[in-house]
């Protein structure tokens, strides 16, 4: 039995280490009959090192989506690699250290802005980099952390996420008319790298285990991968502009 991606062809960001969520992601997706390659920023030796423990090898491209240079080459160098793309996967954010930790009130708009370009704007920036090899259409899927809410320590990471949340959504309306669809997984909190980064992730991963009506596992990112792979399938070929909550359900709890 084939694979729900077999003959797919897919560009996967943010691989750092086997506990994030594009690992999963890219491991599945090779699982499921897609081709994969990979980018990485800033260290693309980690991500090499990292690829070697997925099932097939993969080629990694180094990519800064702040940098226009890497994102002008970008669709020549994966031209030269697969042809053709028909899923992106991005899984990148990044903000400043004093952007997050409970020192919201006081940071300053350039560390505001590098959250937002680095987590926000680069969702367009690297769809539009990979437009060129998308003429059969195809899915985008990036990954959100619920921005409906404020949530302790996340401070300005909580408003970039809004903003890539309102961005897939423009982009679903501007890029259906080529049959490309822009989705998000908003995922429950994990002990991944980016998790790390934030001061006090302990505080806001704690409210799973009393609120989460399905049991929530900080270290299994697999859920939220298949959540991904089952949007950059055939599967949901009319869905987009949409938010798919990987999360255990608590985003449907109130109290």
């Amino acid at each position: 039995m084939s694979g729900i991606l077999e003959g797919k062809r897919v560009l996967i960001t943010g691989v750092l280490t086997e506990a994030s969520i594009a690992f999963h992601t890219a491991k599945l997706a090779q699982e499921q009959g897609a081709e994969v390659i990979l980018t990485a920023f800033p260290r693309p030796t980690l991500t090499e090192r990292i690829a070697r423990k997925l099932p097939k090898p993969t080629k990694v491209i180094e990519l800064d989506v702040t940098n226009d240079e890497h994102l002008a080459r970008l669709a020549d160098v994966v031209g030269e690699e697969l042809g053709t793309l028909d899923g992106v996967v991005h899984s990148i954010g990044f903000a400043p250290q004093d952007a997050l930790g409970g020192n919201f009130l006081n940071t300053p708009f350039e560390s505001v802005a590098t959250a937002m370009h680095v987590s926000a704007y680069s969702l367009k920036s690297l769809t539009m980099a990979c437009l060129p090899l998308m003429q059969n259409g195809g899915s985008v899927v990036g990954l959100t952390f619920d921005a409906q809410f404020a949530w302790p320590q996340y401070d300005w990471m909580g408003p970039a996420k809004a903003a890539l949340e309102a961005t897939s959504r423009y982009m679903a309306r501007d890029l259906g008319k080529q049959n490309i669809r822009c989705n998000l997984v908003s995922a429950g909190p994990l002990g991944s790298m980016a998790a790390k980064s934030i001061p006090g992730f302990s505080e806001l991963a704690s409210v799973w285990d009393d609120r989460s009506p399905l049991e929530w596992d900080l270290k299994d990112p697999e859920p939220a991968g298949r959540g991904v792979v089952a949007l950059l399938s055939d599967w949901f070929p009319k869905t987009t502009g949409e938010i798919v909550h990987v999360d255990g359900g608590l985003h449907a709890i109130g109290a």
